[in-house]
This record gives C-alpha cells, structure tokens and sequence, in this order.
C-alpha cells in the first residue's frame, strides 16, 4: 500500500465546475511523505504506485480587486460564511460567523433561505459562500454548485470549493479551539473509513482506508438484517439494541490481522452477521424486532453485541497502528480526531478514547449534530480557507447559468 493525500479540490470555476461535477476527475496527485513512512510500510507488499507531488490549492484574488477595487478582509469575529451541503441525499445549509458562533444550522428544503433567515442575515451581509464539490452524488452536488454559484454571481460573493472529507476533520477546530495542526483524524461514516494525518490545511496524508465496505455501512446492513427500526439510521438503532446482548456470545473473525498496514475491511464481518442469522433461523426479515418474541429478541441483540465488540475492536487496531506511525512522523501531535456520523456512537468513542489515552493523545469529537453532514462543517471549512486566501472571485455576469452548461457539455459528449 502507499499512503496518499487526501483530495482537496480546488473551488469550482465556471464552466470547468460543470466539466469536474460531469465527469468525475481522477484522484488528484499524492506523494510518499517521508523514508520513514515507506520503511513502515516496507514489510507489507504492495502493487506499484506512481509518486507524484503535493498539490496545493493556489491562493486566489478578491472579487473586489479582480473589479479593479481592494476588499478588505473583515475582522474574524465580523466574518459570515454560508455553507451549502448537498453530497448526498439530503440537503444542508448553514451561517457560520469567523469565530465559530453558528448561527444558523438547516437539514431539509429550501435550506439556503431558512438558513439565512434563521441566523438573520440577508445574501449581501455575507462574506463567502462555501460549497461542498466532492465526493459524492454527481446529482446532489450539482444542485448544491449550482444554487452558490447562482449566489455569488448575484451578491459579487467569493466562492470556496470544499472537500466533504477534509470538511468532517476541520470542523473539530470549530468546537475545540486548542486543536491545532498537525493532528491525526479518523473520519468514519456510511461511506468512508479514513485514517489521515493533518500536517496543516490543505495538506494531508492518507495513513489507511477501507478496501471495500465502510463501518457505517456493515452498522446499516446489519441493523436491517436484524429487523430494526432503521427510519432513524441503522446505527442508533443497532447501538441501542446491542446494550440488551452478550458481546462474545458469537465469536466472529476480527478482520485483516495478517495485515500489518492502517487498511480497513468490514465485506467480511458483514457476511458473518447475516451467517449467524441464517443458522440461528432467526426470522428478521418478515418479523420485526419489536414483534419478536423474548428468546428471539435475545438471540439478535446477542449478534448485535458481538458484531459491534469486533467492529470498534478492528477501528481500535488500525488506529492503534496509525498512531505510532504518525506520532513517528510528527511527534508533536496531541489530538486524535474522531468525527463522520459513526462517531456519534457512544461505544466507539469510549473504545476509541482508550487508544488516545494510552497513547498520551487528547480524543477530540464533535457533537452527534456536527458528526452527520452539515452545512455547519462546510461553512467552517470555507471559513479556514477564506483566511488562507483560497477562495475564487464571484462568476462573471455574462457567464452562462451552470445548468445550462451541463446541458451544452451533455450535448458535445
């Protein structure tokens, strides 16, 4: 395996943000970091990979100034950031002030003007407006360019292009101001399994990722094979069931310990769950949980129990091992970053801050509100780039609608 940087696009530009939502780019550039990482991972064979350098975001004029003007920055504490969401299914905005107050924080439709209205700011008080351009749905992400494109254009606003993954490490700097660069962040949902060392903004590298499924993912397959109430995420539900079971009353494999890398895999522990359903006849797939009888219920809180204990047990072992790798190339980190939407699970917080105590490390989580997608981590993402200088200049007046040149590229390709 090689270690990587994690992508962080550049802020969408005109007609190339239409092209890069289209036609989904190649995986920007990474770099071997260091002989010491190589000598870590020289034990473990991997395919051959190219080495190419850093890619850093250039840092980009005002609006005002490309107008021929000077735009002062505004005092930190005065700077307002509207931060649109839209990577996945649902939709999120929110207004976030320089100093971390939120303002306004939305999950539903409609979300860019209730956000606004309910930190009771209009479009022309904003400084910036950030917008999430990857990973995720090339359809969602596309309204959500769109609608902020169509804002700064409107407003004469600065732009700031945010990576959803670099989004869900930084917004911690929101709710912990002591966190500083560099620090190591594990980054856990429905889709990813991140482990990645922050050196400073914009520059990351990827310690260890999932080699199939995400942990969120072997929580929602599970918690639906097991007849839950998932309406409020398999997660939750799985949680609160496997505080009823035994954790080792089923012995399930810990995935990939001949492995010695920072890699995840949960294909495996997912096909063990619904194995120990099938043997134990247990009938979730026509008779929900809250119809089961009490020996029933036992059985599936039993497996629910015992999927969890391996699952946190298998993120305690990777991080373990990214923690010695990245303490060895920054000795001076002190946090150990846990956010995505897992990380709103009690129990793998507590597991979890059993690696940074022995480890010396402070665990830092956001709140369950900020670990799902959010339009708060978006805005805060903008903001820390905003102040770096990494934003584009609002779109030209005569350019044409975005929608439009989806349409024309659509046409020609």
């Amino acid at each position: 395996m090689a270690a990587t940087l994690l992508p962080t696009l550049s802020p969408p530009v005109s007609r190339a943000a239409a092209l890069l939502l289209l036609r989904r780019a190649p995986p920007l550039p990474f770099s071997l970091p260091a002989p010491l990482l190589r000598r870590l991972l020289s034990s473990t064979p991997s395919p051959p990979v190219r080495s190419p350098a850093f890619r850093f975001l250039a840092t980009m004029p005002s609006a005002a100034a490309a107008a021929g003007g000077s735009r002062a920055m505004p005092d930190r504490a005065d700077l307002l950031m509207l931060g649109i969401e839209t990577s996945c299914d649902d939709t999120a905005a929110a207004v976030v002030r320089g100093d971390g107050v939120i303002l306004s924080q939305v999950v539903s439709s409609q979300v860019v003007q209730k956000a606004l209205n309910d930190a009771n700011v209009s479009e022309s008080d904003l400084c910036a407006v950030a917008v999430t351009v990857g990973p995720g749905l090339s359809l969602c992400l596309r309204v959500g360019v769109h609608k902020a494109r169509k804002i700064a254009k409107e407003f004469r606003l600065p732009i700031v292009g945010v990576h959803h993954m670099e989004a869900h490490a930084l917004v911690s700097r929101l709710v912990n101001k002591d966190l500083n660069f560099p620090f190591l962040a594990l980054l856990i949902s429905g889709g990813h399994n991140l482990l990645v060392l922050a050196h400073e903004l914009g520059k990351y590298v990827q310690l260890g990722t999932t080699i199939d499924d995400a942990i969120g993912e072997a929580y929602d397959k599970s918690a639906r094979w097991l007849g839950l109430d998932i309406r409020k995420g398999g997660g939750p539900a799985l949680e609160q069931l496997a505080l009823e079971g035994d954790p080792k009353a089923i012995k399930f494999s810990v995935p990939m310990r001949q492995h010695k890398d920072c890699n995840f895999s949960y294909a495996g522990l997912k096909t063990q769950v619904r194995l120990a359903i099938e043997s134990r006849n247990i009938p979730a797939d026509h008779i929900s949980i809250s119809s089961a009888t009490e020996e029933d219920r036992q059985l599936r809180a039993n497996i629910a129990a015992s999927f969890q204990r391996v699952a946190v047990l298998h993120l305690e072992e990777r991080c373990q091992r990214a923690v010695e790798w990245a303490l060895k190339m920054e000795p001076s980190i002190k946090y150990f970053v846990v956010s995505g939407g897992v990380a709103s699970n009690q129990y793998v917080r507590t597991h979890l801050n059993h690696i940074a105590d022995k480890n010396g490390l402070q665990l830092v989580c956001p709140p369950p509100s900020l670990c799902t997608d959010n339009g708060v981590m978006i805005a805060w993402t903008g903001i820390e780039h905003f102040i770096a200088g990494r934003f584009d200049d609002p779109p030209a007046f005569d350019e044409p609608d975005d929608m439009q040149v989806m349409q024309q590229i659509n046409m020609v390709s």
